[in-house]
């Protein structure tokens, strides 16, 4: 079994959670709330500019070139065109940057974004990327579950520019590049090892959760 199997087959109940949340399946019928769409967009924003820090982590715990340049890849992807798409398309659902620059953090980005970051400080690079991968490859698998879905509505759907983006071979590459980084730092691992990645991999998976629940919720 991978890596990536094993760690979501240890929180497979959280996983599922984190999947096949009220969040996403409201998103793929098409009946989400906008202001729920929005309040997530808003959050996510924020909740990008820590990941861009992540990305600056992983430089600084790499200890090798194709390592560094990887990360260094991540966070100029993120710096120079993630984050300018994000805010155009926040714009395009009627949020202007100067709210952006003005949002407080919700305690669930708060709790998510910081847990990232002090485990990769805490730890090694494969503990960052650990907690890195719910969000990375769990949205490809998110948008590859909807797609399965026969509730799931396309034409017409106000969410189905979302749906397509992660579903997109662009950002399945994304996904299959970050797996072929998380298989490769996290071989031969000894037992105890994996049961530690283990619970940080559960802990990132239920982060997620209360991020989609903030959304649906409106909560701060």
């Amino acid at each position: 079994m991978s890596l990536f199997e094993s760690l979501k087959a240890g929180c497979s109940e959280e996983w599922r959670q984190y999947i096949e949340h009220d969040f996403v399946r409201q998103l793929g019928q098409g009946t989400l709330p906008k202001e729920c769409f929005q309040h997530y967009l808003k959050q996510d924003y924020l909740f990008l500019i820590q990941f861009s820090r992540a990305w600056g982590l992983a430089i600084y715990k790499s200890d090798d070139l194709d390592s560094m340049r990887y990360a260094q890849s991540g966070l100029n992807a993120m710096l120079d065109t993630e984050i300018g798409m994000h805010v155009q398309y926040c714009r395009d659902w009627g949020i202007d940057e100067k709210t952006l620059n003005h949002l407080p953090e919700a305690a669930a980005t708060v709790a998510y974004t910081r847990y990232v970051l002090d485990t990769g400080m805490a730890g090694d690079l494969l503990d960052l990327h650990v907690t890195l991968a719910p969000c990375i490859l769990g949205y490809a698998e998110i948008a590859q579950w909807l797609a399965a879905q026969p509730d799931t509505v396309r034409e017409g759907n106000p969410y189905n520019d979302w749906i397509e983006m992660y579903l997109s071979e662009e950002y399945r590459e994304v996904a299959q590049t970050e797996l072929e980084l998380l298989e490769k730092l996290g071989a031969d691992l000894p037992e105890p090892r994996l049961r530690q990645l283990q619970n940080r991999f559960r802990t990132a998976t239920r982060m997620e959760v209360s991020f989609w629940q903030m959304g649906l919720d409106l909560t701060e």
